[in-house]
């Protein structure tokens, strides 16, 4: 899926104001701890009267034109109970943003010395969903319920807390600041999951084809895998020793 320049206009002024707004209030260094969560709220509904709406015993992070937006950066466990009232009365998009370039600060606690940038080596995928979709598979199939994965650029600030001689293994994350919008990827129904499928599979593959054609870890296919096959993208054809075969279906 592509952006438009539009998009990434509105993306940069959500950016401004919520880290404006963040430094006038807290001072340059001290960012709160949600800056991604705050900014992709403000880039999805500008206007505070469609944020934090209060539907039955939660609040709704964007409630507009009937639909629910759930901005969620982590633990999609926890949004179950929350389902389970919203998919009742709205349908639901649950906006996850994955980081796709990363550059990495460390802080000093003592010092307050803020290091200069380092590129993290890893690049994020929508891949890094599978796990958190793993926790709502039982939802995937509502019809009321949809995905956004948005994958954006952003400067990560670590404290310089952990347990190694260079106190970065194990270390505690402080914030994320988003920087630039990359890429959307929006599943709004059971179809759309196949843009988790790569290319140059055979036609009976098993997890281990799909991981190396993905570049994924076995696990993370094997997950995969068995949600596509809930979804009805995939069947299973057989067995090739003891791992399942399957064969795309859409």
């Amino acid at each position: 899926m592509s952006i438009c320049d539009n998009d990434v206009i509105l993306f940069h002024q959500a950016c401004r104001k919520i880290i404006h707004q963040e430094r006038a209030s807290m001072g340059i260094g001290t960012l709160s701890e949600k800056t991604v969560h705050a900014v992709l709220k403000a880039f999805y509904e500008s206007d505070p009267e469609h944020q934090e709406i209060p539907v039955e015993n939660f609040v709704a992070d964007i409630l507009r034109d009937g639909e629910i937006i759930e901005i969620q950066t982590r633990g999609f466990n926890k949004l179950r109970r929350k389902l389970d009232t919203f998919l009742k009365y709205y349908p639901v998009t649950i906006v996850y943003p994955i980081v796709h370039t990363k550059y990495l600060y460390w802080i000093d606690e003592e010092t307050g010395e803020i290091s200069s940038k380092r590129k993290s080596p890893k690049t994020g995928t929508i891949y890094d969903a599978v796990p958190e979709l793993y926790k709502i598979k039982m939802y995937l199939n509502n019809p009321n319920l949809h995905l956004c994965l948005v994958l954006i650029d952003a400067d990560e600030y670590r404290l310089l807390n952990g347990w190694s001689r260079d106190r970065k293994k194990g270390s505690s994350r402080f914030d994320r600041i988003p920087t630039e919008l990359v890429d959307e990827f929006y599943i709004g129904g059971p179809a759309d999951y196949k843009c988790f499928i790569p290319e140059g599979l055979p036609n009976d593959y098993t997890s281990k084809d799909f991981a190396k054609a993905a570049r994924i870890p076995v696990g993370y296919a094997q997950t995969l895998l068995g949600i596509l096959y809930s979804l009805n993208i995939v069947e299973r054809t057989g067995k090739k020793g003891r791992a399942y075969t399957y064969r795309n279906i859409l």
